[in-house]
């Protein structure tokens, strides 16, 4: 119940277009209904009387039942257009609001949820939210007239057949419900397992050329393969639960007929029912069986939905780590004074410290480099700065104002990024520059592709800017993509600077090109700069060689050969 309060909530934007859907829903329901009771009291009445009295009423009959035929064709119509367009916006709004919500979760939500499954909560389940979001009350309604409708018709016609199958329809819930619980288990579990597939054949797609690379096409094979069973033992447990569920229905409904028939002829036999009574009675019957069938259906449709839902629930209930506290004040007209003091990290509570009691200071407009081994804390002393990831001991300022008071927006504004693995948007060079400033000018993409030494090579391709790069940047060589990605930030001019090993990954040659880009977009900015080759940093203003939580040393290039310390030693080895 808590879960379709929830549910519920979605209905609010489209209140007209659902009760007048319940309504025609309601005359639909009631046509039938009509219909039998109509012959019986024609039965009764008109068709004992002669041919001339029969043929003159019968042509205002005909045209009253012909109105009401036109009535509920109409109503199906909206029924069938307007009720799955209000299921299809419903669809559209939750989507919506998963993905604006999935665009606020923090690092740490990504660092242990999987794409794939994201994807299937914003796809697939959504889809059968969609088709219970229309069909559920829709059905609902449609059921409960037609089963309290024919249920009264047939207490009017002979109560005493009526309570034995009252009874029967009691049992009939009964089961139905405990079916019902069973079937929610092995929806739930189906949501998992097809969010596993999905996660299994995204990493496979993505990884394709490493995967061709090492001729492991096998190994996927049976990873994919493995998944795509579980679904199917998934499935198989869900169909026996609806096999179950159904076949036991169908059994309910046999033996409403099978007691209408004996018990009526018994009545009948004892002069207490009327042979054409009998028949009407049957004609209700399958008037009431009918919305019994439509409710088992229903119950599989809101499982899934339901199943769906609770999934979707789980994600915008799920509270970003990273906000902007109530009293965060923008970033403006900022200098570009970086200052960590007393910084230290860990990822989970139970985790020990990345970083433990990190103090630096870097002037606007200056320049520092990170170096140390792999799992040092580098990388985390940067995601730090721009809030990927928050503090858990000590500030880090700009500009005297501490980030965690700093609108998201603005502080993440004042920060430009260039990492090691560039991610490329599936589109041209020019969206892919503009991503810096999506309403940058053509001559603005422009100046920042030459100030990133990569206009030249744009314009010898056929289509120049438009050009199309492909999934994450296919198309183009890693020096190639690493320029665009400067280019984007030289568009964004931000004043702090963030360089994560940006040329590790590149030729000699690319790497002489970049480094000139590099050192272009770093002029009169605050850097940060990550590096394993020490030959690109020796012109920073300080140098921090990091290790095991925190700073082993620091000093000038020069200062720290001197030393002749850890940086020495990295030094010689390079």
């Amino acid at each position: 119940m808590h879960t379709l309060k929830k549910f519920i909530q979605y209905y609010a934007p489209y209140k007209g277009i659902f009760f007048l859907d319940l309504i025609c829903a309601a005359v639909i329901s009631l046509v039938d209904l009509a219909f039998p009771q109509i012959l019986r009291t024609l039965t009764k009445t008109l068709f004992t009387e002669s041919s001339d009295a029969i043929l003159r009423v019968l042509t205002p009959i005909t045209l009253v039942l012909f109105v009401m035929y036109v009535i509920q064709a109409g109503c199906k119509y909206y029924v069938s257009y307007q009720g799955h367009m209000m299921g299809a916006h419903m669809e559209r709004d939750m989507r919506q609001q998963l993905f604006d919500h999935y665009e606020k979760l923090s690092f740490s939500y990504y660092d242990q949820n999987n794409s794939g499954q994201m994807m299937s909560k914003l796809v697939s389940d959504l889809f059968d939210i969609s088709e219970f979001a229309h069909h559920g009350p829709e059905n609902l309604f449609i059921s409960l007239i037609k089963i309290v409708g024919s249920f009264v018709f047939l207490f009017l016609i002979n109560w005493k057949l009526a309570i034995p199958l009252l009874v029967l329809v009691a049992f009939m819930l009964a089961f139905s419900y405990g079916q019902n619980k069973k079937m929610q288990a092995t929806f739930m579990d189906n949501r998992r397992k097809i969010g596993n597939l999905n996660s299994s054949l995204q990493d496979t797609l993505a990884g394709i050329r490493v995967v061709q690379s090492f001729a492991n096409e096998d190994i996927e094979r049976e990873k994919f393969k493995k998944s795509n069973q579980g679904f199917l033992i998934s499935k198989n447990a869900n169909y026996r639960c609806m096999g179950s569920f159904t076949g036991g229905n169908l059994f309910f409904q046999g033996m409403m007929y099978l007691m209408t028939l004996v018990f009526g002829g018994w009545l009948i036999a004892y002069g207490q029912m009327e042979p054409e009574d009998l028949a009407m009675y049957a004609l209700y019957i399958g008037i009431f069986i009918s919305p019994i069938q439509i409710l088992v259906e229903l119950t599989e449709m809101m499982q899934k939905g339901l199943s769906g839902f609770r999934r979707f629930l789980d994600v915008v209930e799920t509270e970003p780590e990273i906000v902007d506290a109530e009293d965060a004040e923008p970033l403006d007209n900022t200098k570009g004074h970086v200052r960590y003091e007393n910084v230290s990290f860990h990822y989970n509570d139970d985790d020990s410290l990345v970083l433990d009691n990190v103090s630096f200071d870097i002037p606007a407009g200056k320049s520092i480099a990170l170096v140390g081994p792999s799992g040092s804390g580098k990388t985390t002393i940067c995601s730090l700065l721009p809030r990927f990831y928050d503090v858990t001991g000590g500030s880090i300022t700009i500009d005297g104002k501490d980030v965690r008071r700093l609108t998201l927006q603005s502080l993440r504004n004042q920060i430009g990024l260039v990492q090691q693995e560039v991610y490329l948007f599936c589109g041209s060079i020019r969206e892919n520059i503009a991503y810096g400033r999506p309403d940058a000018s053509m001559d603005e993409i422009v100046e920042a592709a030459k100030k990133a030494n990569i206009h030249e090579f744009i314009m010898g391709l056929p289509d120049g800017y438009e050009t199309f790069v492909g999934e994450r940047g296919t198309r183009l060589s890693g020096g190639q993509k690493q320029r665009i990605s400067i280019a984007r930030v030289f568009l964004k001019n931000p004043s702090i600077l963030i360089l994560d090993e940006a040329t590790s990954a590149l030729d000699n040659e690319s790497e002489r090109f970049i480094q000139q880009s590099l050192e272009e977009l770093a002029k009169d900015r605050t850097t940060i700069t990550i590096a394993h080759r020490l030959s690109t940093i020796r012109n920073a203003d300080e140098i921090l060689v990091v290790a095991e939580s925190g700073i082993a040393e620091r000093g000038t290039h020069e200062e720290l050969l001197g030393k002749g310390g850890i940086y020495a030693h990295y030094y010689e080895m390079s």
